[in-house]
């Protein structure tokens, strides 16, 4: 019996070759962070604020700078409100930076330097009223609503900023304008409020009260004169 020739069996197939697997490239990392979006100096929070400050108070005139602009705008609306003197709200600010930059190197921080800021605005006011009373006018309008009238007031952005409502803030006991002006028309805590007036909180919110009261009083009265917008 013949038996078919062997066929010889293919070769078997080389195993495929394996390259090594390739590595993502190495992610490079800089050493230095993004620059941050710059906030604009009026946003800055209190802290920020104080810590300017404290440094201005230092000698670092940067610092100064950024403290005066972060703050000068709520100074001026505070002392124009709470003298119920548009005209003069540049002269009474610039005193209280004046007085503010003498006093910087003795500020600790105990307190919001905003708060501090304020209280020295506040005995600014005092100071122009007292002797004010004590000098002969010598001003040639008859009264601070004509001169209001005539400056025609456009600095104070987001409030109405009409005489009668000028008058109305006036009309005011000096305590009770002092605690609304800075909490419904600044924004400012009534902690702070409390502070830059030096009395307990539940007496900030007592002036408060009183003080929308006679204002709603005078408003109805005299449905013609506009409220501020005090949220």
């Amino acid at each position: 019996m013949v038996r078919p020739p062997a066929v010889a069996a293919p070769p078997a197939a080389a195993p495929p070759v394996r390259e090594p697997a390739s590595r993502p490239p190495a992610l490079r990392v800089s050493a230095t962070r993004p620059p941050r979006p710059r906030v604009p100096a009026s946003r800055q929070n209190d802290g920020q604020i104080t810590d300017w400050a404290l440094a201005a108070g230092g000698g670092d005139r940067e610092a100064a700078d950024r403290f005066v602009r972060a703050t000068y705008e709520d100074v001026r609306r505070f002392v124009a409100y709470l003298s119920a003197d548009v005209p003069g709200a540049d002269d009474l600010a610039q005193e209280t930076y004046l007085r503010a930059m003498s006093g910087l190197a003795r500020f600790a921080g105990r307190s919001c330097a905003r708060t501090w800021l304020m209280s020295i605005a506040r005995r600014v006011v005092i100071d122009r009223h007292r002797a004010a009373a004590v000098r002969p006018r010598t001003a040639d309008t008859a009264d601070w609503q004509t001169a209001a009238e005539r400056a025609q007031p456009r600095h104070l952005p987001g409030l109405d900023e009409s005489a009668a409502v000028l008058d109305a803030l006036r009309r005011l006991d000096p305590a009770r304008r002092q605690a609304f002006v800075l909490t419904q028309l600044l924004g400012v805590s009534y902690e702070e409020a409390a502070a830059v007036a030096g009395c307990p909180i539940g007496t900030v919110r007592s002036r408060v009260a009183r003080a929308r009261r006679e204002l709603a009083g005078q408003w109805r009265a005299d449905p013609a004169e506009p409220a501020p917008d005090a949220a």
